[in-house]
């Protein structure tokens, strides 16, 4: 996607913009993700602030909304501090939060806070004002014939548990960038994790019994996770069929060492 930088947007967005963080004095660009048309940190003497947005007559503007509606109930998100609308542009700002991408490797010393944040993350209930489709919906035909409702459920769910998404600071580790959040079960977000766990370098055993650790997935019905496993490397593999991009390669891949113990372990 082409990104804009903060110098670029009409100044009626940027005055807007303004008025409430005062003057910006530097704007530095987001070198990580691929969605948002405007990502960047802005500085001057109030501090600073992530600030991330689109064209309002953008089809995907929807998402921005309520990406916004969803950060202020999403637990270890950074705060929403404001939206507007200016010069065709829909922007909102968040907290600025200092801290480094995890290490999720074997002997990690961010596998212990990673752990607590998915506890955390487990117990938020999904805003019913929010209007999204839950995850059954979402992967439809992609999830075994008659084992879509193993996957009902109504716990706010991140569903995009890289570690470009989170940041290990002094309080514990945070989690950004809730543009795809969905109703999911309590378990999903770190069922999600498990294939980013093989992918760092565990085996599909190891990264499971890191999970077993959160209780909302040590409950979860093993058919139910075997469903998502499944389901999870068939939607990432419809994905690298339709929009390839060099760093899914990896990913499937441990999607699919994890789908075959799911399997194993029915056996």
């Amino acid at each position: 996607m082409d990104r804009t930088s903060w110098h670029e947007l009409p100044p009626a967005a940027r005055h807007a913009v303004e008025q409430h963080t005062g003057p910006v004095g530097w704007a530095e660009s987001a070198d990580k993700g691929v969605m948002a048309h405007l990502a960047c940190t802005i500085g001057g003497a109030s501090g600073r602030t992530f600030i991330k947005g689109t064209r309002t007559d953008s089809a995907s503007a929807w998402v921005y909304r309520s990406e916004a509606q969803v950060t202020r109930h999403a637990p270890l998100a950074p705060r929403l501090l404001w939206q507007v609308e200016a010069g065709g542009w829909l922007l909102a700002g968040y907290e600025f939060i200092e801290g480094r991408h995890p290490d999720l490797s074997p002997g990690s010393a961010d596998l212990a806070p990673l752990v607590d944040a998915l506890t955390v993350m487990s117990a938020a209930p999904w805003p019913q004002a929010v209007r999204k489709k839950p995850l059954p919906i979402r992967w439809g035909p992609l999830i075994a014939e008659g084992r879509a409702p193993d996957l009902d459920g109504q716990t706010l769910t991140h569903t995009d548990m890289s570690p470009l998404n989170m940041l290990a600071t002094a309080d514990g580790i945070r989690l950004v960038d809730w543009a795809l959040a969905c109703p999911a079960p309590a378990w999903a977000d770190t069922a999600f994790t498990v294939p980013r766990l093989v992918h760092a370098g565990h085996t599909p055993y190891e990264a499971e019994t890191i999970a077993r650790r959160v209780p909302a997935f040590r409950a979860a019905p093993p058919a139910a996770v075997s469903t998502f496993a499944h389901a999870l490397y068939a939607v990432w593999e419809s994905r690298e069929r339709t929009d390839p991009l060099p760093h899914r390669a990896a990913l499937i891949a441990a999607a699919r060492d994890w789908a075959a113990h799911r399997t194993l372990t029915a056996a």
